[in-house]
């Protein structure tokens, strides 16, 4: 089998942090021997997370079997997923923000066999949905619990508590036209409708500085979809959440954003 290097656009505190998490559970549990050193199985998880690597390749690179591979990558993601912030305690720092930005994005995955709640009609492909909330300058604020495809952007932001969170807080907030009768300190752009079929310039000029306002809310997206296994999800929808959730913590200690 040929092999190559490889890099990880990550920093060496990534990686720092995230084998000192593993080595303190390792020692918690008393399990002094594994294949892999924490270092090695940081990489190892890194490089899936943020690269996409497959299991298999993984295992070759490793020199280790498959499921060995599977399993370094789960224990590991269920150990940072647990250091993710609940959506009380993302509006203790939302809070300090001058205005938050809104968004969802559909996380692409494989064909299930209760395929129907997984198909998005807006994206027209199967998938999760994941509200995204993002500081003025783009930064990834907190990633919601990801829910079926078919939910509506609206409903997703209302079933993990973010509108009444953003409310309670007192967060102005800008989203898009999916997020339309949200209320509270939601902000949305005008919309047509059948009373109302032209907008008028001023109501124009508003949905411009909007629209720019929000284009930056675009980056959080991207800074999340950057990490390649969310590229296509490949393993349980169920699983989605603690991925999107263990991501969001590195991400934030790649940043030096991370408060613990």
């Amino acid at each position: 089998m040929l092999s190559y290097r490889a890099s990880i656009p990550l920093s060496n505190h990534t990686l720092v942090r995230l084998a000192g998490l593993i080595r303190a559970q390792r020692a918690e549990r008393g399990c002094w021997w594994r294949r892999l050193d924490p270092a090695q199985q940081a990489l190892l998880v890194l490089a899936h997370l943020r690269n996409g690597d497959t299991y298999a390749s993984l295992a070759a690179g490793f020199t280790i079997g498959t499921t060995t591979a599977w399993r370094y990558v789960r224990e590991a993601a269920d150990l940072v997923a647990v250091l993710a912030d609940d959506v009380h305690a993302a509006m203790a720092r939302a809070r300090r923000l001058a205005y938050a930005i809104l968004d969802g994005t559909l996380i692409p995955i494989d064909r299930v066999a209760d395929e129907r709640p997984y198909y998005s009609g807006k994206h027209k492909r199967h998938g999760v949905n994941v509200q995204v909330l993002a500081d003025p300058a783009g930064r990834l604020v907190w990633a919601s619990p990801a829910l079926p495809g078919a939910v509506h952007d609206v409903t997703a932001a209302r079933t993990a508590g973010l509108i009444d969170a953003l409310t309670s807080a007192g967060v102005k907030t800008f989203a898009d036209k999916g997020y339309q009768g949200a209320g509270g300190t939601i902000r949305t752009p005008f919309k047509r409708h059948r009373y109302r079929r032209r907008l008028s310039r001023g109501q124009r000029e508003v949905n411009r500085s909007h629209a720019r306002i929000r284009a930056i809310g675009e980056r959080a997206v991207a800074t999340l979809k950057a990490w390649k296994v969310l590229t296509k999800l490949r393993c349980c929808p169920h699983r989605a959440t603690k991925l999107v959730q263990a991501i969001l913590v590195l991400q934030l200690i790649e940043e030096g954003r991370y408060p613990g």
